[in-house]
C-alpha cells in the first residue's frame, strides 16, 4: 500500500479506497465513526488504541479509518455508510447513541461495537446478556445516573427550588433522560425546568432562558455535541452565575463546578478490547453489553468560591477528585 492511501484512510480524508489500493490491504482496518470532533477527542481516542493494544492491536498491524460529524448527527449515516464502503473489519460507533445508532442501520453483516446508554430502550441490542445480531458495545449508564447528579447539586445548592436539565433534542436518549430527571426533582421537592439545544445558537438561548426563570442549577445531559462545546457550557455557566453539574471530569478541569458519572476515556478502552476480540474471531452477538464500572465525583473548589457555594463536608468526602 502507498504511504499517501495509507495516510488518507487514517485521517479519514478520503470517502473510500482507490480499487487497486484496496486489493493491496494486508492488515484488517477498523472504522471509526463519532458524533464528536477530532480536536476534543484526543485522551478518548488514545483510550480506545490503549484498548486494542491490550488485545495485541496497534497501528502496525492494524490501521484505523476516521470519520468525525463534528456534532453535526444528520451527518452521521453517510459516514457509516463510508466505512462500510470500505469493507473494514469492524465498526465503532463512539461518542453515544446518534452513532451507535447510524452504525446499526449502516450494516447488518460488519461487526459494530458502541459506547452509548440504553442500548435496549434504543433497540440496539434485544439483550444485555445476549445482544443477538452484529451489535454490542459498553453501556455508559448516562440515563441511569441522572437521579444521582441531582441529588449531588441539591446538596451544592441547597436553596434552590427548582432544578434545570439541558437536552439535546436531537439525541434519542433525551427521551430517557427526562423522565428520570422528573422523578429525582419530584422526590427532592423541586421543579424541574427541561431547557433543549443542539446549535451553539440554542446554547446562548438555553442560559439566557434560565436566567429569566431566575434558576441557578443545571445538570447538562451525557451527549456528544455538549462534550464539542464543554468549553462554551462551562463559560456561560460562570457568566450566568449558575451552578452546573455535568457528567464528565473534562468540563470539571475546564473550570465546571462539579460532574457524575463514568470514566468516559475507560469505556472507550473497553471498547477497544471488544474490537480486539472481534478481529480474533469472536461474534458480537456472544459478547454481552458490558455496563460500565468505574464512576467519579469531580469537585472544583475555586469555581464553587466563584459561585459564593459552600461545598458540604459530606459531599467532599465522597469527592473522587478535588480541584482546588
Amino acid at each position: 500500500m502507498r504511504r499517501r492511501e495509507f495516510m488518507a484512510l487514517l485521517l479519514g480524508g478520503a470517502a473510500a479506497w482507490p480499487r487497486a489500493a484496496r486489493a493491496q490491504q494486508t492488515i484488517p482496518v477498523v472504522g471509526f465513526l463519532s458524533s464528536r470532533s477530532p480536536s476534543e477527542s484526543a485522551s478518548v481516542v488514545a483510550a480506545f488504541r490503549k484498548g486494542l493494544r491490550e488485545m495485541g492491536f496497534s497501528e502496525g498491524n492494524l490501521a484505523i479509518a476516521f470519520r468525525w460529524a463534528q456534532g453535526r448527527y444528520d451527518r452521521l449515516p453517510a459516514l457509516a455508510s463510508e466505512l462500510v464502503d470500505l469493507h473494514v473489519a469492524a465498526l465503532f460507533a463512539a461518542g453515544g447513541s446518534p452513532s451507535a445508532l447510524a452504525g446499526k442501520q449502516a450494516t447488518s453483516t460488519i461487526p459494530v461495537v458502541f459506547v452509548a446508554s440504553d442500548p435496549v430502550k434504543l433497540g440496539l441490542v434485544s439483550a444485555l446478556n445476549h445482544p443477538g445480531g452484529n451489535v454490542t458495545g459498553i453501556s455508559n449508564l448516562t440515563t441511569e445516573i441522572t437521579a444521582k447528579s441531582i441529588s449531588a447539586l441539591r446538596q451544592l445548592t441547597p436553596a434552590a427550588t427548582a432544578i434545570a436539565l439541558l437536552v439535546n433534542p436531537a439525541n434519542p436518549s433525551a427521551k430517557t433522560v427526562a423522565p428520570e430527571a422528573q422523578v429525582a426533582t419530584n422526590a427532592l421537592g423541586l421543579r424541574l425546568h427541561i431547557v433543549e439545544a443542539s446549535t451553539l445558537a440554542e446554547l446562548d438561548a438555553a442560559f439566557a432562558t434560565l436566567t429569566k426563570l431566575g434558576v441557578k442549577a443545571l445538570v447538562v445531559m451525557g451527549e456528544p455535541f455538549f462534550d464539542s462545546q464543554r468549553a462554551r457550557l462551562v463559560e456561560l455557566s460562570a457568566r450566568h452565575a449558575i451552578a452546573g453539574c455535568y457528567p464528565w471530569r473534562e468540563y470539571v478541569t475546564a473550570g465546571g463546578l462539579m460532574s457524575y458519572g463514568t470514566n468516559l476515556p475507560d469505556s472507550y478502552r473497553l471498547a477497544g478490547i471488544y474490537v480486539g476480540r472481534l478481529l480474533k474471531g469472536e461474534k458480537a452477538a456472544d459478547l454481552p453489553v458490558m455496563q460500565a464500572t468505574r464512576f467519579e465525583l469531580v469537585l472544583n473548589l475555586g469555581t464553587a468560591k466563584a459561585l459564593g457555594l459552600d461545598v458540604p463536608p459530606t459531599l467532599l468526602a465522597l469527592a473522587d477528585e478535588v480541584i482546588e
